[in-house]
């Protein structure tokens, strides 16, 4: 038995135009953010590259540069859902990552239901990790690397 694999291949015109539609695309993003988020080029550009590399960027700077407003409005722009955590030293992993919770239903019967936390965004600004604790900040870099968490001995993507 013998198997017929037909590759498709895009010639080298169609690329060109996908390329230009992705450059069109970034440069409306762009513009965008730029409606809301002045004098900042170079750290939007460096934040786009970042989410379309599917990496992690670590902005610094000193209160008032629009860290937060920048990831706000890249979410909207984007149509991602985006989201904040504000560390502090009594932040829990679970507050992080979510927990699950008892339910009981109708009849009388129990069950566990996981609630996500706000881990499960597609964008996360998470602002200033280095005053949580360890396990929390761990559990923070574990979900960055590995892109799950474990609650419960249940993997959630």
């Amino acid at each position: 038995m013998s198997v017929i694999i037909k590759q498709t291949t895009l010639s080298e015109q169609d690329m060109i135009a996908e390329a230009e539609r992705a450059l069109a695309d970034i440069s409306r993003v762009r513009q965008g953010v730029g409606k809301v988020i002045f004098g900042q080029e170079s750290v939007v550009e460096r934040a786009l590259v970042a989410l379309l590399a599917g990496g992690h960027a670590l902005l610094v700077g000193v209160p008032g540069l629009a860290k937060t407003k920048l990831v706000e409005t890249l979410g909207v722009v984007l149509g991602l859902d985006a989201r904040r955590i504000q560390f502090t030293p009594d932040l829990m992993p679970s507050d992080i990552l979510g927990s699950e919770v008892m339910e009981q239903d109708e009849h009388g019967r129990r069950s566990f239901r996981f609630i996500p936390g706000p881990i499960f965004a597609q964008l996360l600004m998470a602002d200033e990790i280095n005053r949580a604790s360890p396990r929390t900040q761990s559990a923070l870099l574990q979900s960055m690397q590995e892109y799950h968490v474990t609650v419960a001995g249940a993997r959630h993507d």
